[in-house]
């Protein structure tokens, strides 16, 4: 079943990267337009998240319209993800647009540049963020990830990532290779933080309700000493994004170091104005509102903690 699946996963793909990128995305779209009316489950956990974040300034029918709208923007995301994996630089850039700081962008001093950590979340092509350092030539890049069950498509999937020229280490055992890297200089580490944590997570508010949120970037940058910074990628047209750099996180206050709860809480702000901004540009599927777990269920809670304790 595993090779099946790579086969098939592997005959897709490649027929996607056959196409013009303006032609993926439209069919990207009308794939996720399909599956908002063939994903029941999903579609129910988009429109009670709109509801319950949204239900006091939209109504039911507006509603309905952001979900589907979601669903064909994640439709549009994930197939031009596969597309822009075996694209060149040179190619994907009249598609993309970064906005940042100089000091990413063209450092004055590049002997001993800091590490820069950026909270990142499930906007727009969110696959772009692992270009984020083909903007910024100064810098390597480097992320985190959760490997498939599957090993064929999880290596299908690291192949088609590691084209960028990120750098990847798994959650679960690359602990000591992560913490060789940050002991280095001129690395961004991009790390999501817009997922459901499991009792690892604080609970903070995002949109107005509490939820377990990962303190994995305030703790990567408070233990490195980096710049934290978020990032947005926002869809701006078919088949067109811009990945905005947020201003700097402060890891400090008064000449004492912040708490990991209130960096994240600036780090919920930021992305509450992104949601806000453009509401069918996030993943509205993704049950992000989950009640605290019971202490049995506490062991199974997200991998990323460990790796939290070992770097």
């Amino acid at each position: 079943m595993d090779s099946l699946l790579y086969i098939i996963a592997r005959a897709v793909i490649g027929f996607i990267q056959m196409l013009p990128l303006p032609t993926v995305a439209r069919l990207g779209r009308a794939c996720g337009g399909l599956a908002y009316w063939l994903d029941a489950r999903h579609r129910r956990v988009a429109q009670r998240n709109l509801t319950m974040c949204f239900g006091q300034e939209k109504s039911a029918a507006e509603i309905r319209a952001l979900a589907k709208e979601n669903f064909r923007r994640i439709g549009e995301s994930f197939a031009c993800a596969a597309k822009t994996a075996s694209m060149t630089f040179e190619e994907v850039r009249p598609h993309v647009e970064f906005v940042g700081p100089q000091s990413l962008l063209h450092p004055p001093n590049l002997q001993d540049l800091p590490n820069v950590v950026f909270a990142v979340g499930h906007f727009g092509n969110f696959e772009l963020y692992a270009r984020y350092h083909q903007f910024c030539p100064a810098y390597d890049c480097a992320t985190t990830y959760r490997g498939l069950r599957q090993p064929s498509l999880n290596r299908l999937m690291q192949d088609l990532r590691e084209r960028s020229g990120c750098r990847y280490f798994e959650r679960r055992t690359d602990g000591v290779a992560l913490r060789t890297a940050m002991n280095g200089s001129g690395l961004l580490l991009g790390l999501l933080a817009d997922q459901h944590a499991g009792n690892h997570g604080l609970r903070i508010p995002f949109l107005g309700h509490d939820c377990s949120t990962s303190s994995a970037p305030a703790v990567f940058a408070l233990r490195y000493h980096c710049v934290l910074r978020t990032a947005i990628c926002y869809r701006v047209g078919l088949a067109r994004w811009r990945i905005e750099s947020g201003p700097e996180i402060p890891t400090q206050e008064n000449d004492a170091v912040r708490s990991s709860e209130a960096i994240m809480r600036d780090v919920n702000q930021a992305f509450e104005q992104a949601v806000r901004r453009d509401p069918a540009n996030w993943f509205w599927v993704h049950n992000r509102w989950k009640p605290a777990q019971s202490p049995r269920r506490k062991r199974n809670a997200p991998a990323l903690a460990k790796v939290e304790d070992e770097v």
